[in-house]
């Protein structure tokens, strides 16, 4: 298993930034592609970004060009860098490891003027 710990999350304006932290608790981390979900309020958990174990990314189109996703594996924790957040953009959000079933407690992101 793999414990996995969001952090970063909190209250912002729009157009606002945040960077959130998911760090994990193997080394296996380095193997692992990162992914980033977000839920909202009555929604479905969506993915948002992913980054390969090569650091190949990928982006929800809702995100594109505004959020940035990095790992660090040296430090086994995964990054999302958030800019221009909207208020669509307000969930819970959860990292995960493409080879695990774990998910961490998420972290709250809440974007409101």
């Amino acid at each position: 298993q793999v414990q996995l710990v969001e952090s970063g999350g909190g209250l912002v304006q729009p157009g606002g930034s945040l960077r959130l932290s998911c760090a994990a608790s193997r080394t296996i981390f380095s193997i692992n592609h990162v992914h980033w979900y977000r839920q909202a309020p009555g929604k479905e958990r969506e993915l948002v970004a992913t980054i390969t174990r090569g650091g190949s990314t990928s982006y929800a189109d809702s995100v594109k060009g505004r959020f940035t996703i990095s790992r660090d594996n040296a430090k086994t924790t995964g990054y999302l860098q958030m800019n221009s957040l909207k208020p669509e953009d307000t969930a819970v959000y959860y990292c995960k490891l493409s080879a695990y079933d774990s998910w961490g407690q998420g972290t709250q992101v809440t974007v409101s003027s």
